[in-house]
């Protein structure tokens, strides 16, 4: 083929010989100009360079050597290589045809290159070239699975030294196949000896019978053995015949196995005979066989018994025959198979299923098991197929009677229509048995798909006429040849409605959610809604029994723009079909046009975003929920939402972008277009330079809407590119505070300095508020806004109306919707007189007056003191001067400690991530506080083995506990029992919502009732705002549960990073200053108790941490730390962390760790004690630091902790992490003793210890000897202040200035969680309103004892919980100096919740005082969270409701419930006798046969436990009466338990969720001769009669009126009764308003 060139950039020239491709990539120099050829280029074959004749050395000695560019020369190439393959070990001579081989000069030849052997010379012969095959030992080994090896072969010229043509070569290996058809079958020259059972290459080799393979050569066998044409082929290896057939054999049965086989060789003398060997599960069996001796070359294995343990239907088990012990003849598969799988259905055996099995299985019916048919004695009457072969012991017996274990869907409409879906076991032979006998109460069902004996669907024919105005239910009954069954659980027919239909329009493109209101929406099988003919795609999902969610399909609207324009156009009709009911509602929506965008603007935003985007355009209106969004090649960024002014008009916040992440992606993108172009090295060299000068300083981004199912606006600047779509981000303005937080006002313009104030804003989108007035924009520049204040002072607030500490007005700049910068405070100066009153010129004489009068006494006084006296007064005063001059110092550390700069802080915090706990440690740590090995957290058994009765007694108590009035009796027995704890009553809380938590409709239902009940007992006490302060009973254990339910999704996605940036910035400020590794006292610290009340002198130490040590492969560290990773394509090699001289290496190792793993989740990191610290010291090398050994000092018996310091590390020192490398580093310490390190996050393994070593160790205070009544602290300043001891009280101001640190966390936090937006969870704003509503229903009117009861809900129970237990939400170490300084925070919290106000005086505990003026204000933030909430929209059923179904969805399969209800029977169980006497003594409950079912389980579970049987229990009538309730009756352990007891318990089948089993989910049971057991709803209502009091608590419901919550109960409404309340509770216990300090106290709350 001709040279080709192409590529307008580059030069490339391709020389396409037969076969093979060479494409040289080369510089050209000087071969264009302006456009012309300059040279005309070519190719020098032998060097293999691409270049110019004239560059070309001796292109004219030979032909060849040059070609030219368009002469259609053809490129040097091998044109035959024989042979192209060799065995392994064979030597050969190939020969290399190469025609157009260009001759060499003098004294240069060519060479053959094998690969990496050396180069050998090579022949130059007619036609090409002659190269020996390389050593056998220099030729490379063949990898394993496979039996060849390609080696690339190539000629050289020693001319060049250059290889200028190569081709693979082949070395293979015959003996790497095991097998007759592998290796005939080859792609080498491989053949088969029979009686060797080898492969080779080699037939000669052989004794016996030699297939050859199929690709040696029939000329070949011609020449060298001609005999072997007559096995030629893989169609001559022994092998089995007819391998596709099944080959069966009975799991437990004696089977012989015939195999019929091809070429089967016979066994020479001295040869054993065959074997067959069965591999099952991993273990092989030998088994003998034998030849049957007629020629037809079977062999049938021995009858063998063989087993496998999998509980599946069949097996594949794998069977090989061999000969003379390991000669394969072939190997084929065996199924084994197990009748009693696979006549059973769900683990129960079934009889219509067994007698159905193909025959070839020859499984039967006897015994009350399938099984195989051989096995079967003649005595059992085994019952077979029909269609079985051995038709002799075909019985007349039957199966036994059908059973219905579950039926869905459970309601359809009256006209019918409905697919039923019955499932069960012994439900008929075939479909005939069931036609025409399935039925609905009366009304049949017909059948549409039949699956033998286990799965009926039928299609329910439409009720009956006088049936059509009501709601109806009716068994489901099926009769088959065996008999007839009813279901207990009953089909619903219902009369469904439609009534209205929101929103009333959408866009013609479709997209538009609908929510269809009606009544029994969610019931039967199939739903479809049509706007005219148009399809409405349905959500079923979404949908509940009063809504119904579709999304319209888009459609063209009438008019000449089809779906960008034209009319809107009305549909006439909205069409639900539900099965074979129809519904219609007339003129129920429109199509409008879809929405068109004409213009944006501004289109310049900051990285905060927030500022409003106005767009104009049509048909806006048409979208319920627009959002904008900012792309960047395509990929959205972020989005905000819009809102909707009119048709034509609507405003947009600019989206919130993460300015590091987008600038990532744009470098990113960068680098890829630079891989792409730098062929070309100038433009590669400029492209560079141009974008490492680029600054980010604006980047310009794509703007996009989402409107429903409108696609044109997704990407503006593809279907509307006239209209201006780029939005340019640039850095957030700069607003400077004022000095000092303050500034005067004289009366002129109010001046605001800062940074890039209108780079993207302005003066319609900045507004400055003083107080909560407003300061009128009058100019807004680059670094300076100015704005005229009102005339008076205005109040002393923030804009929100907050009362500042200062008592001046807050000045604020707001920029757009999101950003907000409070400046400082505002004070008015303005001249004016100064005027007295009489009365106050006559006191200020009076006050002169006695001021001099005083002044005479006191001179008079002092001039009779002696000398002595005047001499111990000077010293005095010397002693106050010093410590006055301590005190002044103090006092500036922490006054330049409080203006320390917070921005390196905050933006450290907000780069890194948030470690979240999942959704089961969460709940855990909250449910179970300290509690890692709950039975709960253990894998359910598997029951493919069958249940035991104790677990049968578990499901039946978990059918109980879904029993709303059983549950409500249950908690109020429990709580009646004087033994039952406090703990106990947290325990069985937090069960009972394990196992109510996959149904949180339910569990919420179930809340509202007891929260009902516990009110209206709180009205009788005489402190009702004490109510829920505590958790002192079962109600308020399940409310703190509920709430960290609801809230989980709350905290995770919103005020989750709040919380995290305040316990980091607590841990920052921790870390700055020392702290005391044994006592954890610190100098930074919020809470008095964990102060350090010393002087320490410490300094910084910087620390470059090696990341090139090779130990690092065992320490996985991030690559985060570096400040330009982001923009830098090389890492620095050390990591750069800070630390202090006083720091124990512990604490040293953590910081590092908290620094390299700071991204990272705590339970993930390596432990600070599996790692050793290493000092890379110029002199003294390798230095190994630990906390104790031989050098650290002993003093007195206290023995210090080794610290930087002490070791002399100065700054810049580099260290490195190393894995630890023995047990115990401590083993030559001096010290020993038990201890633990604060931010270590485990204690110490204490060293052993000895005679001489000194079992105390402190780290910096000693604590005081009583020997000599001193104590001791390392790096303390005393000498800095003579020898007067520094009063431990001036220390105090360390607090002052830890909270002035993170005053800002503070305020973020409590601002995120006390401000109602769009993502508070609902049940919040439902608990509130419950709230609401009941005391008003009681009577109370205070507004203060409502505002304790939300405060003990919400505040107490749930956000106090969480400030203090950070851990419980995070993976993250507390450690007790930040636990102490998070519980000071929470009692603030917790004050600022209560309407009362402390007195705080000088004896009030510093944790008090020291947010005291901030509590007002924080107090006023609670008040009006607390009234926004309740002006707030109220939540309507259906959103509650699908927030619930989509929480219980999230919960499922999170723990065993299993474990949960053994664990909860345990209470039962104890407390047995007074429950079953409330359940007794109510007739409801009697009526829904609670007592005799807990009866029951009581009975099975005491059973179990005696490992013994049972008596029968009494006829049902007796249970059911009144005044009798018989106690369990125990036999001897000899008797079994009789079948018909436990025919009285239904069994539950395992559904999909393994949480809650509902009662219509139960399978049909049939009753004994003496206990009928009725099925009765999950959750009724009880009258008025019904409930009873117990001994203590009255367990009357009160007169409520259904709540929020009622359509979600199992029931229908109908089935609701209003109950009366007679009783009430005791009264609550009283509590303290102080915080408990106990950190466990706080836990169980």
């Amino acid at each position: 083929m001709p040279w080709t060139l192409f590529n307008t950039d580059l030069i490339f020239l391709q020389c396409i010989p037969e076969g093979v491709t060479v494409l040289s990539r080369l510089v050209i120099l000087e071969v264009f100009w302006n456009g012309r050829v300059a040279a005309a280029p070519g190719c020098h074959s032998v060097s293999t360079e691409c270049t110019v004749a004239s560059a070309c050395q001796k292109a004219a000695f030979s032909s060849p050597r040059w070609l030219s560019f368009g002469a259609g020369q053809q490129c040097i190439d091998f044109e035959r290589i024989r042979p192209d393959r060799l065995p392994l070990d064979q030597l050969a001579t190939v020969k290399l045809t190469i025609r157009t081989l260009p001759e060499l000069p003098a004294g240069a030849k060519y060479q053959c290159v094998w690969g990496s052997a050396p180069p050998t010379d090579a022949q130059v012969v007619d036609q090409g070239l002659r190269c020996p095959a390389p050593a056998i030992q220099h030729r490379p080994s063949i990898p394993p699975r496979t039996d060849h090896t390609l080696v690339p072969l190539a000629v050289r010229s020693s001319e060049t030294n250059q290889d200028f043509v190569s081709r693979n070569f082949a070395f293979y290996d015959c003996s790497r196949h095991s097998t007759c058809g592998s290796c005939v079958r080859s792609a080498w020259a491989c053949n088969w000896c029979v009686y060797e059972n080898t492969c080779t290459h080699n037939s000669s080799a052989c004794g016996g019978t030699v297939v050859s393979g199929e690709n040696v050569s029939i000329l070949q066998l011609l020449r060298q053995n001609p005999a072997q044409l007559s096995t030629h082929g893989a169609g001559f290896c022994p092998r089995f015949w007819r391998k596709e057939d099944e080959l069966l054999a009975p799991d437990g049965a004696p089977t012989e196995l015939s195999l019929s086989v091809r070429n089967l060789p016979v066994p020479h003398s001295g040869q054993t005979g065959f074997q067959c060997l069965v591999s099952i599960e991993g273990a092989t069996m030998l088994v003998s066989a034998r030849v049957v001796k007629d020629g037809t070359g079977i062999v049938v294995c021995e009858s063998t018994v063989y087993r496998y343990q999998a509980m599946t239907s069949e097996y594949e088990a794998h069977l090989t025959l061999v000969w003379n012990r390991d000669h394969v003849v072939d190997s084929r598969s065996l199924t084994l198979y197990k009748c009693g799988v696979l006549g059973a259905h769900r683990g129960h055996a079934d009889c219509s299923l067994c007698v159905t099995r193909p025959p070839r299985y020859r499984c039967s019916w006897c015994g009350g098991a399938c099984n195989f048919a051989a096995e079967c004695p003649a005595a059992a009457r085994p019952l077979l197929s029909p269609h079985h072969e051995d038709q002799s012991l075909l019985a007349s017996d039957k199966c036994p009677t059908p059973r219905i274990d579950m039926i869905y869907p459970l309601a359809g409409p009256v006209e019918g229509g409905t697919l039923v879906t019955i499932e069960g076991s012994n439900l008929g032979l075939r479909e005939e048995d069931v036609h025409d006998n399935v039925f609905i109460g009366d009304v049949p069902c017909s059948v549409r798909d039949y699956h033998i004996s286990v799965k009926i669907i039928c299609r329910a024919a439409p009720a009956f006429r006088g049936l059509h105005a009501q709601d109806q239910q009716f068994p489901v009954r099926v009769t088959t040849p065996a008999g007839t069954t009813t279901s207990t659980v009953k089909y619903t027919y219902t009369n469904i409605s439609v009534s209205g239909v929101w929103p009333a329009m959408g866009p013609v493109s479709g997209g538009t959610t609908l929510s269809v209101s009606g009544r029994f929406l969610n019931v039967g099988s199939e739903v479809t809604a049509f706007l005219d003919d148009l399809p409405c795609v349905v959500n079923k999902t979404q949908s509940s029994s009063q809504r119904l969610v579709c999304v319209t399909s888009g459609t063209v609207l009438p008019g000449t723009d089809g779906a960008g324009g034209g009319y809107p156009l009305q549909i006439r009709r909205l069409t639900v079909k539900l099965d074979d009911a129809t519904r219609i509602l007339n003129t129920p929506f429109t199509y409008t046009p879809d929405p068109t965008i004409v213009d944006i603007k501004p289109l310049r935003s900051t990285w905060d975003g927030g500022r409003m985007i106005t767009v104009h355009g049509s048909h806006l209106n048409s979208i319920q929920s627009p959002r904008i969004t900012v792309l960047y090649n395509e990929k959205v960024l972020n989005s905000s939402v819009c809102f909707v002014r009119s048709p034509a008009l609507m405003e947009c916040p600019s989206p919130t972008l993460n300015e590091e992440t987008v600038l990532t992606l744009i470098e990113q993108n960068n680098r890829r277009r630079r891989r792409r172009r730098k062929a070309r090295e100038q433009f590669s060299q400029e492209r560079f330079a141009r974008d490492s000068s680029y600054t980010f300083e604006e980047v310009v981004l794509d703007l996009g809407f989402i409107m429903d199912g409108v696609k044109s606006v997704h990407h503006l600047r593809k279907h509307f590119p006239d209209v201006r779509s780029h939005v340019t981000y640039v850095s957030n303005p700069v607003y400077l505070p004022f000095a000092n937080g303050l500034k005067l006002y004289k009366g002129d313009t109010l001046v605001i300095e800062g940074e890039f104030l209108n780079a993207a804003a302005d003066e319609s989108d900045v507004r400055v508020s003083i107080g909560t007035s407003t300061c009128n924009m009058t100019s807004l520049a680059s670094s300076q806004l100015l704005c005229s204040p009102p005339e008076d002072q205005p109040t002393p607030t923030d804009e929100r109306g907050v009362t500042t500490p200062e008592l001046l007005p807050l000045v604020v700049v707001h920029v757009g919707r999101y950003q907000r910068y409070p400046l400082g405070v505002l004070r008015y100066e303005r001249d004016g007189g100064f005027f007295l009153s009489p009365e106050g010129i006559a006191g200020l004489a009076g006050g002169a007056l006695f001021i001099v009068i005083a002044s005479f006494i006191a001179l008079g006084i002092y001039r009779r003191k002696s000398s002595q006296a005047e001499r111990d007064y000077k010293l005095m005063q010397l002693q106050m001067d010093s410590l006055e001059s301590h005190v002044r110092t103090e006092c500036k550390q922490a006054f330049a400690e409080l203006q320390t700069d917070m921005t390196d802080l905050t933006a450290d915090l907000q780069a890194s991530g948030v470690p979240l706990l999942g959704l089961r440690s969460y709940i855990m740590k909250v449910f179970f506080p300290g509690v890692s090995d709950h039975p709960i957290l253990n894998e359910p058994r598997n029951l493919s083995g069958g249940r035991s009765n104790y677990d049968v007694a578990m499901l039946q108590l978990e059918q109980l506990i879904a029993n709303k009035h059983f549950l409500v009796v249950l908690v109020d027995t429990l709580e009646a029992q004087k033994t039952f704890s406090i703990r106990d009553k947290v325990n069985v809380g937090s069960l009972l919502t394990v196992l109510l938590m996959g149904r949180m409709e339910y569990l919420t239902e179930i809340l509202r009732l007891l929260l009902s009940r516990l009110i209206y007992a709180t009205t009788a006490n005489k402190n009702p705002h004490l109510m829920l302060r505590r958790t002192e009973t079962v109600v308020e254990k399940i409310l703190t549960n509920w709430f960290a339910l609801t809230m989980y999704s709350y905290l995770k996605n919103e005020s989750g990073n709040a919380l995290f940036l305040l316990y980091k910035a607590i841990k920052h400020q921790v870390e700055k200053g020392p702290v005391d590794a044994v006592t954890h006292d610190a100098r930074y610290c919020l809470s008095e108790e964990r102060l350090l009340r010393e002087q320490i002198t410490h300094s910084p130490v910087t620390i470059h941490l090696l990341h090139d040590d090779p130990h690092y492969e065992k320490i996985p560290y991030q690559t985060t730390y570096s400040s330009v990773a982001a923009y830098s394509e090389e890492y620095e090699e050390k990591v750069q962390v800070k630390v202090l001289d006083c720091d124990t290496v512990t604490q040293v190792k953590g910081k590092i760790l908290d620094a390299v793993y700071r991204n990272s989740a705590q339970s993930i990191r390596p432990s600070v004690h599996d790692l050793d610290l290493e000092w890379r010291h110029g002199r003294a090398g390798r230095v190994t630091l630990s906390d104790f050994d031989r050098t650290s000092v002993v003093q007195n018996g206290w023995c210090q902790m080794n610290t930087l310091q002490h070791y002399g590390v100065k700054d810049t020192a580099v260290m490195a992490l190393l894995p630890r490398q023995s047990d115990s580093t401590y083993s030559s310490s001096n010290c020993t003793g038990p201890y633990s390190y604060a931010n270590s996050g485990c204690p110490l393994t204490p060293p052993p210890s000895g005679p001489d070593v000194p079992r105390n160790a402190y780290h910096i205070v000693r604590p005081t000897d009583d020997s000599s009544n001193t104590s001791a602290s390392i790096g303390r300043g005393d000498h800095n202040h003579g020898t007067h001891k520094a009063i431990p009280e001036i220390f105090l101001t360390r607090l002052l200035s830890t909270k002035g640190t993170i005053q800002q966390f503070v305020d973020d936090f409590f601002r995120t969680i006390l401000s109602p937006n769009d993502c508070l969870p609902p049940p919040v704003k439902w608990l509130f309103d419950l709230l609401d509503s009941e005391a008003q229903a009681n009577g109370i009117n205070d507004p203060e004892v409502i505002h304790a009861w939300k405060s003990n809900c919400l505040p107490l129970r749930f956000w106090v919980n969480f400030i203090k237990n950070p851990d419980f939400v995070f993976d993250v170490y507390k450690s007790p100096t930040v636990e102490a300084s998070l519980g000071v925070v929470a009692q603030t919290f917790n004050d600022s919740c209560s309407t009362t106000e402390h007195k705080l005086g000088k004896d009030s505990p510093s944790n008090k005082l020291l947010f005291a003026k901030d509590i007002p204000l924080y107090r006023n933030m609670v008040k009006n969270y607390y009234r926004d909430i309740a002006s707030a929209q109220p939540i309507s059923d259906q959103e509650l409701g699908q927030l619930l179904h989509q929480m219980s969805a999230s919960h499922l399969g999170q723990f065993n419930n299993l474990a949960a209800l053994k664990e909860l029977y345990i209470y039962i169980s104890k407390y047995h006798l007074p429950i079953l006497e409330t359940l007794e003594a109510d007739a409801y409950c009697r009526q829904l046969n609670l007592p005799h079912r807990l009866q029951s389980i009581y009975f099975i579970v005491e059973s179990y436990s005696h490992s013994g049987p049972v008596s029968p229990l009494p006829p049902s009538q007796h249970i059911t009466s009144p005044s009798h309730v018989f106690p369990p009756t125990f036999m001897t352990s000899s008797t079994q338990l009789a079948s018909a007891h436990l025919a009285t318990l239904p069994h539950v089948n395992p559904t999909s969720s393994p949480g809650v089993h509902s009662m219509q989910s139960m399978p049909h049971v049939t009753s004994s001769p003496h206990i009928t057991c009725a099925a009765q709803p999950l959750v009724t209502a009880c009258s008025p009669a019904h409930i009873s009091s117990s001994s203590s608590t009255h367990a009357h419901l009160s007169a409520l009126e259904m709540s929020p919550l009622h359509h979600l109960n199992p029931v229908s409404q109908q089935q609701e009764i209003i109950h009366q309340h007679h009783g009430s509770t005791s009264s609550s216990s009283q509590s303290h308003q102080t915080m408990p300090s106990n950190s466990s106290q706080l836990s169980e709350l």
